[in-house]
Formats: C-alpha cells, structure tokens, sequence
C-alpha cells in the first residue's frame, strides 16, 4: 500500500524551503493567504524553482474574491501559466466558475492544454461550486489532475462525509486532495476517515518582526485585524509531525 503524501501551502520563498526541510513532498506557492492566495511574483517563482528540490505547484489567480474572471483577468491567468511554464514550475493550481455557480468547462479545458506538460490542480473554487457531484463529473472531462476540497466546508474535517464520497466516485480517474483546517493534531483521525492519497495544508506558526520602531495606530492594509509586525511562516517542525502521522496510515 502506498502512503499518503503532503502537499504545503506556502505564503513565501521562506516558507516554502521550511516546508521542504520538513518533509514536504510537494509547495503550492501562493500570496496573500489571507485573501485565500493569489499569483506570487515572477521573482519569487523563479527563485522557488531555483533553491527547492521537491516539487513545485503555483497558484494561477490574479485577486481574491470570486472565480468568475473578466478576459482581462483571463488573459493575466494565461501569461501567468507561460511563464510558470518557462521557469520549470511542475504544476499550477487553478480554478473557473460560470456565474451560476458550475464548472467553466471552456475555459477549464483551454488552460489544462495550455499548461501541459505541467500538473493541474482545481482548488477550492470546487467549494464554492452548486453541485460537488456535477463539478466532480466535469473536472474529470476537462482532464485536471486533482481537487483540492475542503468538502464544501470552511474546515475540511467538517466536510469529511462528502469528500469520502468524492474519493469513492473519483474511481481514481481524478485525485481528491483535501485541505482546509487540516494538522498534525486531526490528520490521523481524518485520514482514517476519508483515505485520500494526498493531504494539503499550511501549518504555520508567528515569525516576529526585527522592527525596534513600532508605529501602532497606522495599518499599510487598513485593517487593524492583519498584524503588521509578525508573519505567518510555515513550521518545518509542524510539517515533520504531520507527516510523521501520515506515514502511520495506508491508503
């Protein structure tokens, strides 16, 4: 029996080379996790792809908000895809709802062939679509690779019930990769539950700022809620212990 691999999700270059120190198999690179992540930059791709040995996956999404993208925006995603291509990037990780809440087949199906031979994943906007089931059925025509889910719950351990379902009906044509709220404190549990292939988290912990000065009444986001004298950074520790779960369980 094979044992499950870890995806990280990693905010910055930093991160990303403390989640391979920890046994990461696999980075999704994103920005912004606060808007639930966004395009990083060229500059940070590259140099990913440059000082990491494990395997590279980007997220392609140019804002936070919704999946329903303007051509402008689309056109943005494709460049985006050809320079991951370039940089030698092993996947991108997307994701394109109609407005009534399916899978864009159209647009899905273009940037699958597009981005080959690179891995495709669809990410959580599968959460956000009407029917899991219907979605499930069009991801596999469109040819991805896997779904990251969260079982349509904000924390994938509430969505346990329909993301074993999903692994059932995948019928291994399709990966189901859960994430969301997922650690080394629940994954035993869960992955007893579910017995997916592949788990996805972030596993952070707070990375204090060097700054001596400290201005507290002014907020560069305007939001007094986001800190701006610490980061969230991923714990190589933290990864370690979740895999160390992981390989005590057979899929």
């Amino acid at each position: 029996m094979n044992k499950p691999i870890l995806e990280v999700c990693a905010g910055s270059l930093a991160s990303a080379l403390a989640a391979q120190k920890g046994g990461a198999f696999r980075i999704e690179l994103c920005d912004n996790l606060y808007e639930g992540g966004t395009t990083p930059s060229i500059g940070t791709i590259e140099l990913a792809r440059q000082m990491l040995s494990i395997r590279l996956h980007v997220i392609i999404r140019p804002r936070g908000g919704d999946f329903l993208y303007s051509e402008m925006e689309y056109q943005i995603i494709k460049r985006d895809i050809e320079r991951c291509k370039q940089a030698g990037v092993d996947g991108v990780v997307i994701g394109f709802l109609t407005a009534d809440g399916k899978i864009d087949i159209e647009r899905t199906l273009e940037i699958v062939q597009l981005a080959r031979p690179m891995a495709v994943t669809f990410h959580r906007a599968f959460d956000m679509a009407v029917d899991p089931f219907e979605a499930l059925e069009d991801l596999k025509f469109t040819g991805v690779d896997r779904i990251l889910t969260s079982g349509q719950k904000n924390q994938a351990p509430d969505g346990a019930e329909l993301i074993s379902q999903l692994i059932e009906k995948s019928e291994d044509k399709i990966i189901i990769m859960p994430g969301g709220g997922l650690s080394e404190h629940n994954i035993s549990d869960f992955a007893h539950k579910v017995k997916a292939s592949e788990y996805h988290a972030t596993l952070r912990h707070t990375v204090e700022s060097g700054m001596n000065f400290r201005r507290d009444d002014v907020f560069m986001g305007g939001l007094s809620s986001i800190p701006e004298f610490s980061i969230l950074e991923t714990d190589p520790e933290r990864v370690a212990a979740m895999l160390s779960k992981l390989q005590l369980i057979n899929t």
